[in-house]
């Protein structure tokens, strides 16, 4: 007994610590914190109560009987950050490696019973070395319970996966099924199977970073949305997120104090290069529209053909998807598709409305881009942005060719609003082969082939090419100069705020997986 009370005494003074920041000096910050170090650090000054402090193992096989440790290797509770609600639990990789037994994962489902029946995001810190093995299925059981609710929280309220140590095995679907998963550098890994695994049965050898660290699950898997390079620059990374959010899918996320302005951007009238095929960065343009300093990329390093992210204008929330001229052109691809699709699906899932800025000569062409499946990968951006139901806009900021046309918001999947800039090149094709193809036998024909194929090339640009065929038949619904860009967007959102569209009677679509 008097153990329990001198627990329940240090809990009591850990909670009124809170306010990681003033416990946490800087040489600290680069190295790994502990599991009640890293919640408290989250969470607001002193706003932290636990659930399950007394709670241990029931294992008595394997001398296990002899070692019981409170808390049976996670802490589980609820705080708030910057004053809103939400539900954590940190794996305590100092009790049995951070195993997860029955009375682990049953701590774990409570807190995502309560942050679902509440409304609240839930959080997750992951720093676990996998089932525990003493407990045989009982282990596997408890994984098997937490990957149900995650799929039953989907949807309903944010959650968030930071993996902060190990995480392998059958562990790494419930951070999977999340909606947005960080990995500090360095520090974490993630993989099915791992490196004498892999080793015994293909001979290869790899590191457990080589498999499945943080770069590797950033930049080629998309596994990881958001790398930090330490725990407290994640555990930053992850307030951050939250003011993004929304509690639930009942709630619209918190607006930020705005007055509307003059709201005109000169700097954006420049950015477009006149050349069609010179590059330029959209990430210039993406700040020249949005509330300063506010966007937060999301998937940075993995696909980045596309960007994806959230931001602010006029102190609303919205999620940008923008194609990136930089690389690959901007085209659509594999990678690309299934990066969007997923971050336009979790946008609607929590009301927040959608930012298109495109830019798209098309999709990718290639035997590798169609062995892979680039058929049904561009289908899933389709079939997300033609399901999502919150306010959508779309404005062209150059080229919206072909197939890609239709994927990349267009009015005709639903888009609320599309604008266009006045270079804007809406066509099947660019002019110079769509020219070759019509105009093929006046071309041969031609004494000097070179300079009738770019007179055909200009009068086809001159019909087609531009954004003003489009808006005459209302696909377009008004062609803007690119510094009125910002303030056509927060009106136009602003009139979409009430949005409301009744979804078919129907049990679920059947999205292209």
């Amino acid at each position: 007994m008097n153990d329990k009370i001198k627990i329940l005494n240090d809990k009591l003074a850990l909670a009124k610590l809170g306010g990681g920041q003033a416990r946490i000096d800087k040489q600290h910050q680069k190295k790994k914190l502990t599991a009640r170090e890293r919640v408290i650090y989250l969470l607001d000054e002193g706003s932290f109560e636990e659930i399950g402090a007394l709670v241990t193992h029931r294992t008595k096989d394997f001398g296990m009987a002899d070692q019981q440790f409170y808390g049976d290797g996670v802490v589980t509770g609820y705080g708030t950050v910057n004053g809103r609600l939400i539900y954590v639990f940190a794996q305590d990789f100092t009790v049995f490696g951070g195993s997860l037994s029955e009375t682990h994962a049953e701590k774990i489902c409570k807190i995502m019973d309560m942050a679902v029946n509440v409304g609240a995001p839930l959080i997750g810190l992951n720093d676990s070395g996998g089932a525990r093995i003493q407990e045989g299925v009982r282990s596997l059981g408890g994984y098997a319970d937490i990957f149900y609710k995650n799929v039953q929280a989907s949807g309903v309220i944010p959650q968030i996966s930071a993996i902060m140590g190990p995480c392998a095995g059958g562990a790494v679907y419930s951070p999977a099924m999340t909606d947005f998963t960080m990995m500090v550098q360095d520090t974490s890994y993630m993989f099915v199977t791992g490196p004498n695994v892999v080793k015994t049965v293909t001979n290869e050898e790899v590191t457990s970073e080589e498999l499945g660290g943080a770069s590797v699950h950033s930049s080629k898997s998309g596994v990881a949305h958001i790398t930090s390079t330490n725990d407290v620059e994640c555990l930053e990374d992850i307030k951050k997120l939250l003011s993004y959010l929304p509690q639930s899918n009942k709630e619209k996320p918190i607006d930020f104090p705005f007055e509307l302005k003059e709201e005109v951007r000169e700097s954006l009238e420049t950015i477009v290069p006149e050349n069609p095929n010179k590059p330029y960065d959209m990430h210039k343009i993406i700040e020249g529209i949005i509330d300063e300093g506010s966007f937060y990329e999301i998937h940075k390093d993995y696909a980045e053909n596309i960007i994806v992210g959230f931001a602010r204008l006029g102190g609303k929330s919205i999620g940008i998807v923008a194609n990136q001229p930089m690389f690959l052109a901007g085209v659509l691809d594999v990678n690309s598709s299934k990066k969007a699709a997923r971050f336009v699906r979790f946008c609607d899932c929590f009301n927040i409305p959608l930012l298109v800025l495109e830019d798209v000569p098309g999709f990718l062409p290639g035997t590798d881009q169609e062995w892979n499946g680039i058929i049904v990968n561009g289908a899933k951006l389709l079939y997300a942005f033609s399901e999502a139901t919150v306010p959508r806009i779309t404005v062209i900021t150059r080229k919206a060719y072909g197939g890609a046309y239709d994927v990349m918001n267009s009015k005709h999947i639903g888009a609320d609003m599309n604008f266009a800039w006045p270079n804007a090149e809406i066509a099947v094709m660019g002019a110079k082969g769509a020219a070759e193809i019509i105009f093929k036998r006046e071309i041969s024909k031609a004494d000097d082939k070179e300079a009738k194929w770019k007179e055909k090339e200009a009068e086809y640009a001159e019909l087609f090419a531009n954004p003003y065929s489009a808006a005459e038949r209302g696909f377009v619904d008004d062609v803007i100069l690119p510094q009125n860009t910002r303030r056509k967007l927060i009106k136009a959102f602003s009139m979409l705020e009430n949005k409301d569209i009744v979804k078919p009677n129907r049990k679920h679509g059947n999205i292209p997986l």
